[in-house]
């Protein structure tokens, strides 16, 4: 290692503190979900309170598990990679900073607001327009710190891990600023600009590259940089990580309508959104194969390496739920899943499976 290297003293600091909170939102929000899952079975458990009741909690916990647990994974590995990767300290600390307590106060926003029902109806956007400002501002502040540590990196490449989390910061900021565009009514009381169709088709290209970018990118950024770590091995295909990026980007912006079948979305973008559905398998299954012939070679560590069993397990579950993704995005699938619980178990095997399971390894 060169001296250049050595000096270097990284800001570990916010990397800390978003990795405790991620912990703690994930207490939280999972808390929320057993709760409100139990009111499902037990309905008496809604305690006949406005502010207790499956329809006001089901927002927050959904909030507090992607917004809280995986959004503060991603604020704390972001942070440690792109330093680590640039060879190069975060651009600005108060910045840094700056973006910890802007998140957490969206977070508690959210806890305040959401059980009052205060809620703009759009799901996985349900914060109204005052906190959606803040978010705004956050994020801006989180785009500098990150492209502002590249910009001033010691190393000529830019390490794949970092070009899926630039995308998950980038394509973020103009789905929340293109979802959440409304006229505001009162404090806390506003109306999408969008009507009726229109609408829905905006909150699910939104709704669905929450997934995409928020869930899956971001995590990709996660996975490309912990599991050739942990397994002291090189990705198993560089040219496949760039392949799978771009496939992945291209695609994915593409595939919300498939939450709209049979609605009255025209039957076009309900078709286009099934078709890029199905083309998404394969750049999601390229970075699974990726992250797990890494492996090669490595296999026997799982047996005494308990973090490398998290981030295994996440690829298996990643693989899993992109491959069940695209097929309930086939018409005459959803026409079975939709209203099931099945939708519910599809997303939550991504949650937990993947996103958990990696954020568990990475912390």
């Amino acid at each position: 290692m060169s001296t250049a290297t050595t000096d270097i003293t990284y800001n570990y600091k916010v990397v800390k503190q978003f990795a405790i909170m991620t912990v703690v939102w994930g207490i939280v929000g999972m808390a929320l979900g057993v709760l409100i899952a139990a009111q499902l079975v037990w309905p008496a458990v809604n305690l006949d309170l406005p502010f207790t009741h499956f329809g006001r909690l089901r927002p927050l916990h959904t909030n507090a598990v992607i917004f809280g647990f995986g959004g503060s994974a991603l604020f704390a590995s972001s942070y440690y990679i792109v330093q680590r990767t640039c060879q190069a300290r975060l651009v600005s600390d108060g910045l840094a900073a700056a973006t910890f307590w802007g998140w957490q106060l969206v977070l508690v926003a959210a806890v305040i607001t959401l059980p009052q029902g205060l809620t703009s109806t759009k799901e996985y956007a349900e914060l109204e327009w005052p906190i959606d400002i803040l978010i705004t501002v956050v994020w801006v502040l989180y785009a500098v710190v990150f492209f502002g540590t590249i910009m001033k990196r010691k190393t000529p490449h830019i390490y794949v891990a970092n070009w899926f989390l630039g995308a998950f910061i980038v394509t973020v900021a103009v789905l929340h600023i293109g979802n959440n565009l409304a006229i505001p009514v009162s404090a806390f009381k506003s109306y999408s600009i969008y009507s009726g169709v229109t609408d829905a088709m905006m909150q699910w290209w939104w709704g669905h590259n929450a997934v995409g970018f928020f869930l899956t990118a971001g995590f990709l950024g996660m996975m490309y940089y912990f599991v050739p770590k942990q397994a002291g091995r090189p990705v198993y295909s560089y040219r496949l990580s760039i392949v799978h990026f771009w496939a992945l980007i291209a695609t994915y912006v593409w595939a919300g309508g498939h939450h709209l079948h049979y609605s009255a979305l025209p039957d076009w973008a309900q078709t286009a959104g099934m078709i890029m559905s199905l083309i998404l398998l394969a750049p999601s299954w390229g970075g699974m194969i990726n992250g797990m012939m890494t492996l090669s070679g490595a296999w026997h560590r799982l047996r005494t390496d308990p973090i490398l069993r998290f981030l295994v397990v996440s690829l298996s579950f990643y693989g899993m739920s992109t491959f069940e993704g695209p097929m309930m995005s086939i018409k005459t699938v959803n026409a079975l899943s939709h209203n099931t619980d099945w939708t519910i178990g599809h997303v939550h095997s991504g949650a937990l499976g993947w996103v958990a399971m990696i954020s568990i390894g990475a912390v």
